[in-house]
């Protein structure tokens, strides 16, 4: 008899989740398409993961984590604000499920954002970034920081929040046009430095 993979079964539920969570969103979402897509029992999840809003906050905590240590950031006094800006658009274009999740957060959760505390920590080192860069000279200060932050973000991630606004402003996303894109990208984060 061979033994059951425990933490291969919790990947495959998890990767299928992920695509069903950023298709759906958390209240679209079925444990039996989630079940059906990773080919397990759905008592498979509720076991590991309790219930489908603590899968979806799960997986959703997950791919912060992921951005955070893939994309880092010290700070803009000493890192070029348009050369991250450009690594989060290539994180975003790479894995657009997580601009999707945190839409489907914003539209089913409102207020009540899963681990709150710990994420707004993560905010909060992205304004000391631009914060530091503001006080060296390299960032202007006729933005607030947390703004500077804030713009960056949306600036890199929106292309994969409204891809349909995208394609209908700018064409379809072939390789040119992404590279356009990153170049814009890049040049509008690199406007907030100072003159």
């Amino acid at each position: 008899m061979m033994a059951w993979d425990t933490e291969s079964t919790k990947q495959k539920i998890k990767n299928a989740a992920l695509v069903e969570f950023a298709a759906y969103g958390p209240d679209g979402t079925t444990v039996e398409r989630i079940a059906k897509r990773a080919k397990v029992n759905k008592e498979r999840i509720y076991n590991y993961f309790g219930n489908k809003q603590e899968l979806f906050r799960g997986i959703l905590r997950e791919e912060l984590e992921q951005i955070a240590q893939t994309v880092g950031l010290t700070s803009f006094a000493s890192e070029d604000i348009g050369d991250y800006a450009g690594r989060m658009y290539d994180y975003h274009r790479e894995r657009p499920e997580l601009t999707r999740l945190l839409h489907w957060e914003g539209l089913a959760f409102g207020k009540d954002v899963p681990n709150e505390e710990a994420r707004r920590a993560r905010y909060e080192e992205k304004t000391a970034a631009a914060t530091d860069g503001q006080r060296q000279g390299v960032l202007t200060n006729s933005i607030d920081a947390d703004h500077i932050a804030f713009l960056v973000l949306a600036l890199a991630g929106w292309w994969f929040a409204a891809p349909q606004v995208a394609r209908m402003l700018t064409g379809e996303p072939t390789e040119e046009e992404h590279a356009r894109r990153r170049a814009s990208v890049i040049e509008a984060a690199r406007r907030f430095a100072r003159a």
